[in-house]
């Protein structure tokens, strides 16, 4: 069984991961460390970055994830700058910011670097579509959760418990990964 450690602390993540590559005979750790994050316009160049770091620290195969929420009312804000503005505006700006606004289309984009030591990253990537909410509600999940509300619902995120709410998480860019590892 190969290894693959996560550079990640969070669960919904590594679950994620495990869910989709486990049966195919990869076994997913995790190691939560802080890795350098590069100042780019594209959370794919971010990911690739950190991911090259870690692999190379850890001298081991990893996962590292980069994402951004993209509010297409507001050009693709926050972006690259998500958690940034989670820890400065929050909710709470990110609806003052879309006051008045009816186009309340956004995405989540994620993009999972894979990189073994001395390699170069590959980048596989999810897109959960949505719309922000005109206010927060719910009271699971954390930060975005309360104010995003996935394609096909109409509550937010908040409004299911962990173990609906990761459900609605794209899982395609685990499932590139794994047909990249079992091609491989």
């Amino acid at each position: 069984m190969k290894k693959i450690t996560y550079v990640t602390g969070n669960i919904a993540k590594i679950e994620s991961a495990r869910q989709v590559l486990e049966p195919l005979g990869f076994e997913i750790d995790n190691v939560k460390i802080e890795t350098p994050e590069i100042q780019a316009n594209d959370v794919v160049d971010v990911s690739k970055y950190s991911a090259k770091w870690a692999a190379n620290e850890l001298n081991r195969p990893v996962l590292k994830n980069d994402s951004g929420l993209f509010v297409e009312a507001l050009n693709g804000f926050p972006g690259v700058y998500t958690h940034y503005v989670d820890d400065t505006l929050g909710e709470d700006g990110l609806l003052k910011l879309m006051d008045g606004i009816n186009n309340r289309k956004a995405y989540f984009k994620e993009a999972i670097a894979y990189c073994e030591p001395g390699g170069e990253p590959l980048v596989f990537e999810g897109i959960t579509k949505g719309e922000i909410d005109t206010k927060k509600s719910g009271t699971y999940g954390w930060s975005w959760d309360f104010v995003f509300i996935p394609d096909g619902e109409n509550q937010t995120l908040a409004c299911f418990p962990d173990e609906k709410r990761w459900k609605f998480w794209s899982q395609d860019a685990y499932r590139e990964l794994a047909k990249y590892l079992e091609d491989k």
